[in-house]
């Protein structure tokens, strides 16, 4: 694993707090992203909620790239496993997120910051569980 560095953290989890808050105050929204992406492919909503909706994912996808274009190193990311798994990993997050009212980004970002008991002891069971997958999955 590489060095762990602060600064470069902190300013990522400020910008993610920020857009949450910013999603929160303009448009009454929680900033989960299961629930955005899912919403585009939903056939549910108007035509407002399609753009907000795209935008966000958009803006997700286009920090990415400004951070490589602006010279970040992202050669050194490199998954741990072959392909079929990581398709098979995101299915089971589509069907946890959906069992669990939310992802990460809504219950531990957005739920945590409003102190909604429901959000805590869903980010408390995807951290265990989180946890326990990864040492039986990579061993102690």
């Amino acid at each position: 694993m590489g060095d762990f560095l602060v600064l470069p953290a902190l300013a990522g989890g400020g910008l993610i707090g920020l857009s949450a808050a910013l999603l929160l105050v303009a448009n009454g929204r929680v900033a989960g992203i299961s629930g955005i992406v899912g919403g585009l492919v939903s056939r549910q909503q108007d035509g407002n909620d399609f753009a907000w909706r795209l935008m966000f994912v958009v803006g997700i996808v286009c920090g990415g790239v400004l951070y490589q274009v602006l010279g970040g190193d992202v050669s050194t990311i490199q998954p741990l496993v072959n392909e079929p798994v990581l398709v098979l990993a995101g299915l089971l997050v589509g069907v946890g997120t959906t069992l669990g009212s939310g992802c990460t980004s809504g219950h531990g970002i957005c739920g945590l910051a409003r102190l909604s008991p429901r959000s805590l002891v869903a980010t408390l069971s995807f951290m265990v569980a989180g946890a326990a997958t990864a040492t039986f999955i990579h061993g102690l």
